[in-house]
This record gives C-alpha cells, sequence and structure tokens, in this order.
C-alpha cells in the first residue's frame, strides 16, 4: 500500500506543472532526439540513438513517479491549520538553546522538502520531532555531533 504524499496548494501545482511539461515539451524534444539518431544508421554502434532511448527512460520515469505522488496526494488545507501546534503547513520559528540563534522553517510533506528554501519534511529529523508541539516546548533532535535542543518560538500558517 502507498503512503500518503502531503503538499501544500502551491507544492501540488508544481508537481502538476512539472508533469505537463515533460509529457507536452520533454516527449517531443526526446522524441525528436530519437529521430535524428535513427538517421545515423547502425544502432549497434549508435551512441546518440542510446543516449535518447536513456534519456526517454529516465523522462517516463520521472512522470509515473510524479503521477504515483498526485494519486497519493493529501493536500494540507490552511483552514484546517492553527497556530498552537506545529502540524504539516506550519511555519515554526525555532532558537537553538546552546547558540541561541533563530531559525525559520516551514514543515511540508518529504516530496516539498527544501532545506536551501527553509521547508523542511515531517519526516525530518528535525520536521518529526516539532509536529505536535506548542510555543514554548523544548525538543531535542538527535543530529550526528549529537543532540540540538530547539525552543518553539512561534507558529504561524
Amino acid at each position: 500500500m502507498e503512503k500518503d504524499i502531503f503538499f501544500t496548494p502551491e507544492g501540488l501545482e508544481k508537481i502538476e506543472n512539472e508533469i505537463e511539461y515533460l509529457k507536452t515539451v520533454r516527449r517531443k524534444e526526446v522524441s525528436e532526439r530519437i529521430k535524428v539518431a535513427l538517421g545515423y544508421g547502425d544502432l549497434s554502434e549508435n551512441s546518440e540513438y542510446d543516449e535518447a532511448k536513456n534519456e526517454q527512460a529516465q523522462v517516463e520515469e520521472r512522470i509515473a513517479k510524479l503521477e504515483m505522488m498526485v494519486r497519493n496526494a493529501k493536500i494540507i488545507d490552511e483552514k484546517d491549520l492553527n497556530t498552537d501546534v506545529v502540524n504539516i503547513g506550519s511555519n515554526v520559528k525555532v532558537r537553538e538553546l546552546d547558540t541561541m540563534e533563530e531559525d525559520e522553517y516551514t514543515i511540508v510533506g518529504s516530496a516539498e522538502a527544501d532545506p536551501l528554501e527553509g521547508k523542511i519534511s515531517n519526516e525530518s529529523p528535525v520536521g518529526s520531532k516539532l509536529i505536535g508541539n506548542r510555543v514554548g516546548d523544548v525538543v531535542e533532535v538527535e543530529v550526528p555531533d549529537g543532540i540540538i535542543k530547539y525552543e518553539i518560538c512561534g507558529i504561524t500558517i
């Protein structure tokens, strides 16, 4: 059984747009590359053909993966969220207690995670520890270097 994949409405739209692009643009581009490579003759020694076929397989694999994600998508509705408890879709301001540095994270489903943008997965070590907690709570996150303690300073939507 496939598990639910959580998305914000924007995240699901991004996935759907990628599927559309892959189906309408990339498939045509790869198909053209295959046609051109076929014109080079002997397929047994035709590296352009092999590369184009491999690219075609990668595009089709990506489409299948994204379509599976959409089939199992559970949309996070902001109307169902509140600022009392951290949940998927929450923006969380935390303070690392050892360094007193503050960070802000958005908790998203694993398919949307992008740590460089401050979007962390609900399945990540930090995200999973934050979920279900409230402002003022301290959570301990095990990392390779030991344990980091975060205090939850704020929750917004």
